[in-house]
């Protein structure tokens, strides 16, 4: 569960980010976060991976009390979570399989579990016969592919997907977002950063408005206007 109390995020040349935010999004839900640019959104983010600590309020993610959360225990924080960046964030100089594997191995995985978790969840993006390219061999969104596959492979609770679809075509969208329903579907709990009112309006999922850093509107299956 990720709850937000009174949350308000200053950051050190006086910008309010965020004002007194209160939402609850529950284990397994499919949420899309939307706004302008410069709304807030991304420090919303920020804070969830506690890349940026909260001013004032709670917050907690999966049991970790955030505003007193020590900086040894945040990489545990982060091993509950994946997350897929606009940008990709794919290694150029390693295979799709060793960019999937290499979460694993950080953490210091036993070699059978990686394989047998690479391949499962590059079959679960329908990547398993790329596993030996490089990225720059693959498509826009078959990367996008392979960093979904890295985000989920070491089981985490909350997958965040931050403007996953700004990079591929209108069809490749909507396969990428099909994809995070089903992602959804296997009790994950899904949060999508993005601008793009067609995809929020097709899916028909809770939408969560941010504007000038305030929560002000959060309905199940409707769109958004915060254009």
């Amino acid at each position: 569960m990720i709850q937000f109390k009174d949350v308000t995020m200053t950051y050190k040349n006086g910008t309010t980010a965020l004002k007194n935010v209160n939402l609850t999004i529950s284990d397994g839900e499919f949420v899309f976060i939307v706004g302008h640019s410069g709304a807030g959104k991304t420090t919303l983010t920020k804070l969830l991976m506690r890349e940026e600590r909260i001013k004032s309020g709670s917050l907690i993610v999966n049991d970790f009390k955030l505003e007193k959360l020590p900086q040894r225990k945040v990489p545990y924080l982060r091993r509950t979570m994946g997350v897929v960046f606009q940008d990709f964030r794919l290694f150029d100089n390693m295979t799709v399989y060793e960019n999937v594997a290499f979460a694993m191995q950080v953490i210091g995985e036993k070699k059978k579990v990686i394989r047998e978790r690479v391949h499962y969840f590059l079959e679960i993006v329908n990547l398993r016969d790329k596993y030996n390219c490089m990225p720059g061999e693959l498509s826009g969104g078959e990367q996008q592919r392979v960093a979904f596959a890295r985000a989920m492979v070491n089981n985490p609770q909350i997958i965040i997907a931050d403007e996953p679809t700004g990079n591929i075509d209108p069809e490749m969208s909507l396969e990428i977002m099909d994809l995070l329903v089903r992602i959804n579907k296997l009790d994950k709990t899904v949060i999508v950063v993005t601008h793009e009112k067609n995809l929020v309006d097709y899916f028909k999922k809770r939408v969560i408005t941010i504007d000038n850093g305030i929560v002000v509107s959060d309905k199940i299956g409707g769109g958004y206007n915060a254009f």
